[in-house]
């Protein structure tokens, strides 16, 4: 018998809620954008996720750090970020690139403790649901969209833990092994990146 058709992709609206600096980021044409990074906050809700967002971190252009869209449990899409603007959420990687948000809590609040390196909290399928629904309309809206990656992927940097003297953690570990790949990567038109030879590099 041949296989049954995926599930059909849902629709659903995005919300813009623009990060006050959101203007005076880098403008760029979002043909240029052929990566996905999907990112967890690993913070507790959307409400401190904005918090994080509105800071300002980096003086000299008056921007902080953020995704493009956020993903909440229960599935709402919020937009943040522009497409035509280049956002501050991985290293080297953020020209050619769009950062995704899902609020989960990670490692929160102990990121750099080397005992609290465990990363628990399930997707749930509300927001991973939403998660192909919007994949599915950048890979419409962007022409140039082929890869898909998770944050932990492209920044493998190590930071000091907090705990132990001498130790070292992940500065990132997102989206963590609890991410469901297998799922999303099954229902979307995109490939998921794995660096090495041949694989797309930093513009």
């Amino acid at each position: 018998m041949p296989p049954e058709p995926p599930p059909p992709v849902p629709t659903l609206p995005v919300h813009d809620h623009l990060l006050p600096y959101a203007g005076r980021l880098e403008p760029r044409d979002p043909a240029r954008i052929d990566l996905v990074v999907i990112h967890c906050t690993e913070l507790p809700d959307l409400a401190t996720a904005r918090e994080y967002g509105e800071r300002i971190v980096h003086p000299a252009s008056g921007t902080g750090n953020s995704g493009h869209f956020y993903i909440d449990r229960d599935g709402s899409v919020h937009r943040y970020v522009p497409l035509d603007r280049v956002a501050h959420h991985v290293r080297d990687w953020n020209a050619r690139s769009l950062g995704i948000e899902l609020v989960n809590t990670g490692r929160y609040p102990d990121w750099w403790d080397s005992r609290r390196q465990e990363m628990n909290e399930p997707y749930p399928a509300a927001q991973t649901g939403a998660l192909v629904g919007l994949l599915a309309r950048l890979a419409r809206e962007c022409p140039g969209l082929r890869w898909i990656t998770g944050h932990e992927d492209l920044d493998t940097g190590l930071v000091d833990a907090t705990d132990a003297p001498g130790a070292s953690v992940r500065r990132k570990r997102d989206p963590g092994p609890m991410f469901p790949w297998d799922e999303v990567l099954a229902r979307i038109p995109l490939r998921r990146l794995a660096p090495g030879p041949g694989a797309p590099r930093p513009l």
